[in-house]
């Protein structure tokens, strides 16, 4: 059985960056074996996270359909882009919903709970998203990055991240059923 992975860039912008390095990272753990399953969180749309709305409305639909993929795959690949020396804002709203009760009382922390996750980030500055994620293997001046196949122009950030792939696939081995 292979390992199953699940992979989204914290990004909807269609000519993010970091949607061309998920898209990379994808490459690679395919490479090394996995099955992904790439996601456009465009597909999960949710509203910003609210108290006074969850209580009204309760937990959005999507983040119930996202919960549910995330449990049926071993492993978790990210990229998100630096937003002033932060994360990005739909990745921190994304987890934010999930942690919330789902209708059966589950969490999609629940979901993540010794999930092995990979995580990338690209900007197009010299730090490259490191003020972002401090231990992630980062993409500095992505706009001109990547070549036309989507390989990266730098042939050690290209192993970086296929290290990357190989390492949630090994840790993702210990929780297949």
């Amino acid at each position: 059985m292979s390992i199953r992975l699940l992979a989204f860039a914290a990004s909807t912008r269609k000519a993010s960056v970091n949607r061309r390095l998920i898209e990379r990272l994808a490459h690679h753990a395919r490479q090394e074996g996995a099955e992904v399953s790439l996601l456009d969180l465009n597909d999960f749309p949710m509203p910003l996270y609210d108290g006074d709305s969850e209580e009204a409305n309760g937990r959005p639909a999507s983040a119930d359909r996202l919960q549910e993929m995330l449990a049926s795959h071993q492993g978790l690949l990210l990229a998100t882009p630096e937003y002033n020396g932060f994360f990005s804002p739909l990745l921190k709203n994304t987890f934010d919903w999930l942690s919330r009760p789902a209708a059966d009382g589950q969490s999609g922390m629940d979901a993540l709970r010794g999930m092995p996750v990979g995580i990338v980030s690209a900007s197009p500055g010299a730090m490259g998203g490191m003020r972002a994620l401090p231990f992630v293997r980062a993409v500095s001046r992505a706009a001109s990055a990547f070549h036309e196949d989507g390989s990266l122009d730098d042939e050690g950030q290209d192993h970086a991240l296929a290290a990357v792939a190989r390492q949630v696939i090994d840790l993702a081995s210990l929780r297949a059923p």
